[in-house]
């Protein structure tokens, strides 16, 4: 069953009308948009990893191509100056090659070495030539990977969005139920957040810095700031403010630390933990808490780690 068929059978909730079905309690209500979102969020996650490998393909193609029309114009140009040096070698050549062509010219010497000159040119021309053509068609190898790549990429892409959209039309069912509940937070995308006084040093001290500006602003499905963010958005734009560039999504900043991963029991201020099955990541904070962008209808906010629900991964250190 599609995931979001399997979704739909189990989440999508009876007419809040209906007589025999009792409203919902709020607690009810978060633990089913929690579920949803917990399944959501590697949807999305592969969605944005789909996307970003399409971006990336997409930026190699376009360079490629650039290239290679850049280089056949290249070789337009050499291949029009070699033939017009032959045509015009000939023309000269066949004047003189008969005796009397050759008394008859004003320098007989300097024009035999000019037409020396004009030989070794088109020689040299011609290797050239010879040369860019051999490049452009290894350019043009390349160029015709790069496409396909971008295909599949696309292709990739367009079948995690059909996805994501489904799932995406469930959560905004929950969301509206929560603002019934009133229990839905829609954050404030202008938050200043709140001052970080922690334990961190170094750049892990901008990153905390940063994370907890953004504080109480909204999370948002594939958000990269700054009004609104994801899971792995916030982590990969506090990390940017601390000089590391980390990829996109959760299961990249994941395998990007593989070298550098470390026990849960040793946590630092400013590490990545990895939870629910990488389908999220949060930044350690220091004294026990962790500042993270948790799910649709909440915000940005600092929790003690002892009190989030989610399977613990594992951890990375930038």
């Amino acid at each position: 069953m599609p995931v979001a068929a399997g979704l739909a059978f189990g989440l999508v909730l009876a007419p809040i009308g209906a007589a025999a079905d009792p409203k919902p309690t709020i607690s009810q209500a978060k633990a089913k948009l929690e579920k949803l979102n917990d399944k959501a969020d590697k949807v999305v996650d592969r969605y944005n990893t789909a996307n970003e490998r399409y971006k990336k393909a997409k930026s190699t193609y376009t360079k490629l191509n650039t290239s290679y029309k850049r280089k056949l114009a290249t070789v337009a140009d050499l291949r029009t100056e070699v033939v017009g040096i032959a045509v015009n070698s000939y023309k000269i050549g066949a004047d003189v090659t008969s005796l009397p062509g050759l008394m008859g010219a004003d320098d007989p010497r300097a024009l035999l070495a000019g037409l020396t000159i004009a030989g070794q040119m088109s020689k040299e021309r011609a290797e050239k030539l010879a040369a860019f053509d051999r490049e452009n068609r290894e350019l043009k190898s390349d160029r015709d990977k790069a496409q396909k790549a971008l295909e599949a990429a696309d292709k990739e892409r367009d079948g995690v969005e059909k996805e994501r959209s489904e799932i995406t039309k469930l959560i905004t069912e929950q969301k509206k139920l929560l603002n019934r509940l009133g229990a839905y937070n829609p954050g404030n995308p202008n938050s200043t957040g709140i001052k970080y006084t922690g334990p961190a040093s170094g750049n892990a001290a901008a990153v905390l810095r940063f994370a907890y500006a953004q504080v109480g602003k909204p999370y948002v499905y594939g958000g990269t700031g700054p009004g609104g963010y994801d899971c792995s958005g916030l982590t990969q734009a506090s990390w940017r403010a601390g000089g590391v560039s980390l990829p996109r999504t959760t299961w990249q900043q994941w395998a990007w630390g593989a070298s550098r991963r470390v026990s849960l029991d040793d946590l630092q201020p400013g590490d990545l933990i990895f939870s629910e099955g990488l389908g999220h990541v949060s930044i350690y904070a220091g004294n026990g808490k962790i500042v993270h962008a948790p799910q649709t209808g909440d915000v940005v906010k600092v929790v003690p780690l002892s009190s989030y629900g989610r399977s613990l991964v594992g951890a990375v250190r930038p």
